[in-house]
């Protein structure tokens, strides 16, 4: 299984668009450099009212298809 660490600061107005469907997938760098696109769907675990912040670990199986995320900071 692939893994990507990224560093997310998303505000609660930028995620409340994106769970209202203006846009369904989050853009970020990974903390070794890498680009990644993932959908927004797999954050909302995580939204506070304040809206997501901190380090995540997302895990992709061989065919760079979502497996899981979690929170490590």
């Amino acid at each position: 299984m692939k893994s990507i660490v990224v560093n997310l600061a998303i505000s609660a107005e930028e995620f409340q668009r994106l769970y209202e469907g203006s846009a369904k997938t989050v853009f970020a760098h990974s903390i070794d450099g890498r680009s990644i696109r993932f959908p927004a769907g797999i954050l909302r675990p995580f939204v506070l009212h304040t809206g997501i912040r901190g380090q995540f670990q997302i895990d992709f199986d061989d065919d760079n298809r979502f497996q899981s995320i979690q929170r490590l900071a």
